[in-house]
This record gives C-alpha cells, structure tokens and sequence, in this order.
C-alpha cells in the first residue's frame, strides 16, 4: 500500500467514525435547550402590574400574566397569528387584544374574535425561587 493510500485511509475512517458523534452532540444540544424550562424575569417584576413582556427571552416573546400568589398563571407567545403585532392583555376584559387589527384572543391563547383564525402559542409557566419560569412545547 502506498503512503497516500494509507493517509487516505486512515483519514477517511477518522471522519467516518467522528460523523455519528458530532450528529449526537448536534441534535441533544438543541432539543435540551427548547425543553429546558427558562427564566424570563422576577415575580416581583410580575407582581407590579399583573403581567410580564419578555420581547427576547432565551424562549422567544413570552407574554405572562397573573400574579406570584394567584395558582392560574399564563404565558402565551404575543405575537398576533393574523399580522404579527404585539398582543396586550387587557385584565378588565380578561383577553388579549392586537392593536393592529383587533383581533381578540381567551385566556387560554384561543381566537375569540378574528381576523386571526389561529390561537396563540401557549407556554407551561411557574415561579421558581422568585424567578418566572417557561418551558417551550
């Protein structure tokens, strides 16, 4: 065999062997990062005004809104479904509104009056040593 064969070779099965490796490191780190619950800020920031904006959290958008003492606590991603607007939740009304088209949407992130047609993506939520916690589905 020749000397380039064999560095051929050798080299050839490095990178074969290394393949299955690198795919596993890949992909774990990416499915532990959207499954792991993250922290989007305090319950004392929650507490001020019954609900909590985070616009970049590691997430994404997550609107929060309740209190840290209240059991019924809900996240929802407030991004409108119909033309991509930041939602508000209005408390009086208990329901989300678009500001943009007035979209209307439940509690539960459910389209109550459109033109959205589809509800917002909801969050798993809970306050943990005085941090308020999602988890992405």
């Amino acid at each position: 065999m020749k000397r380039r064969d064999f560095i051929n070779w050798v080299g050839l099965g490095w990178i074969a062997s290394s393949l299955p490796v690198a795919i596993a490191a890949c992909s774990s780190g990416t499915k532990s990062a959207s499954t792991d619950w993250q922290t989007i800020g305090t319950s004392a920031d929650l507490d001020k005004t019954g609900q909590l904006l985070a616009k970049n959290s590691p997430a994404g958008p997550v609107l929060v809104v309740g209190t840290s003492k209240s059991a019924n606590l809900t996240a929802v991603n407030p991004t409108c479904t119909h033309a991509g607007c930041t939602v508000g939740w209005k408390a009086d009304a208990k329901k989300f509104v678009c500001p943009c088209h007035g979209s209307e949407y439940s509690i539960d992130g459910k389209v109550q009056k459109g033109p959205a047609t589809e509800a917002l993506k909801t969050y798993a939520v809970k306050i943990e040593n005085s941090s308020v916690e999602v988890k992405p589905s």
